[in-house]
């Protein structure tokens, strides 16, 4: 891989996927995709023409130097199973790959593990849920003081949905970030990171998903949701799937809306990217701050 050069015209991306190597091959099984190559799929979509590299910095130790971080557009941080409070040679690589981020000072961006890796990297703290994991639709989101002005959340309206599935959480921020969305599951539902020489912004959520890649997660933690409480069966997680997966076919649906209680914040897909969408825009403030 070699290192991109800063004066291109077009956009040169990074995303590290922090899911292991059986993880990855799990996900496209039953996806189609590991997370990176569903952030790539994004990406694309959303700017036809750009340069994505994909990297696992938590499969070894073969770190990126930071000159050549600094060379990229921004830094994208997938979610995954990825325990960060776990003290493990796999966490420690991927925290320092996040360090040397933040040193390298690109723009960075981060949803569900991802924003969790950032907390950590920076000296916050994330931990297990301690009532229950937050599944398929995260309810009521509202931007904080400091988020109602905020670009990341910009054209959110006070209250939206959105696509989630985690049962880690941030429990406190690290020093120099702003809380900027939470709701009543998980206080910290977005932030801006600034540390070192890096700006972060990262959810909880993920903007980034398709709902037919949420269903599929869903459906195949349909135990761990009973055991959770979050249903009685499997059954009722699997029905619940299958209006999801419904929606995703036909999200204009007023029918399937109603069945899940969302709006075209959480249908949409254009509304739904919208704070991918918003970091792409301010990329050059972020770059030159």
């Amino acid at each position: 891989m070699e290192a991109p050069q800063r004066k291109q015209s077009v956009p040169h991306y990074l995303i590290a996927q922090s899911e292991l190597p059986d993880e990855r091959e799990a996900r496209r099984a039953r996806a189609g995709k590991s997370s990176g190559e569903t952030y790539a799929a994004t990406l694309r979509q959303m700017q036809p023409g750009i340069a994505v590299d994909i990297v696992s910095p938590a499969d070894d130790d073969d770190r990126m130097p930071v000159e050549r971080l600094a060379g990229y557009d921004a830094v994208f941080l997938t979610g995954s199973p990825m325990h960060v409070y776990d003290d493990t040679p796999e966490v420690r690589r991927q925290l320092a790959f996040m360090r040397d981020v933040f040193a390298a000072g690109v723009p960075s961006f981060g949803s569900c593990a991802g924003l969790q890796i950032a907390v950590a990297a920076a000296g916050g703290q994330v931990r297990k849920m301690p009532e229950r994991m937050e599944a398929m639709i995260a309810r009521r989101i509202s931007a904080t003081d400091d988020g109602r002005a905020h670009p990341l959340l910009a054209g959110r309206p006070p209250s939206w949905d959105a696509p989630a599935i985690h049962g880690d959480e941030v429990l406190a921020l690290p020093p120099g970030a702003t809380l900027l969305a939470s709701n009543a599951v998980t206080r910290v539902q977005a932030a801006e990171i600034r540390f070192d020489r890096g700006v972060f912004w990262g959810v909880q959520y993920h903007p980034e998903l398709a709902l037919r890649e949420i269903a599929l997660a869903i459906a195949a933690q349909a135990g761990d949701l009973v055991e959770a409480g979050l249903a009685e069966h499997e059954d009722e997680v699997q029905a619940r799937v299958a209006v999801l997966d419904a929606l995703h076919d036909s999200p204009d649906s007023r029918a399937l809306r109603w069945r899940l209680g969302v709006d075209g914040e959480f249908a949409e897909e254009r509304l739904r990217r919208r704070e991918i969408a918003n970091f792409l825009a301010h990329l050059p403030d972020l770059r030159n701050r």
